[in-house]
């Protein structure tokens, strides 16, 4: 049973940085395409990041060069490593799984196989 568990939430200030990670259970986890979502109040789920079991790595256009995600397959864990954050980066960030293929259209990623997601970890970003 595939289960995501998001820590690193939290409340900074605007400026300031953060660390998601994302510990993974299940197995083929080395080879699955991982990304982290978020969702602000009234507003759609959309991708963030992505990053594929090969490495290579995707950005939505607010988080090209202020974000980073990278992973650590020994430790089926993932992060996101967050900084410059600014008040309309406050969301819930979710961690997600993709099986298998997958795409990578904005807002979202499509899975070509059971996704999985985490259940979330809020980061406010306020003064």
């Amino acid at each position: 049973q595939v289960q995501l568990v998001e820590s690193g939430g939290g409340l900074v200030q605007p400026g300031g940085s953060l660390r998601l990670s994302c510990a993974a259970s299940g197995s083929a986890f080395s080879v699955n395409a991982m990304a982290w979502y978020r969702q602000a109040p009234g507003k759609e789920r959309e991708v963030v990041a992505v990053i594929a079991g090969g490495g290579s790595t995707h950005y939505a256009d607010s988080a090209k060069g202020r974000f980073t995600i990278s992973r650590d397959n020994a430790k089926n864990a993932v992060f996101l490593q967050m900084a410059s954050l600014k008040p309309e980066d406050t969301a819930v960030y979710y961690c997600y799984r993709c099986s298998g293929q997958y795409s990578y259209t904005a807002p979202r990623v499509v899975c070509i196989g059971r996704d999985y997601w985490g259940k979330g970890t809020l980061v406010t970003v306020s003064s």
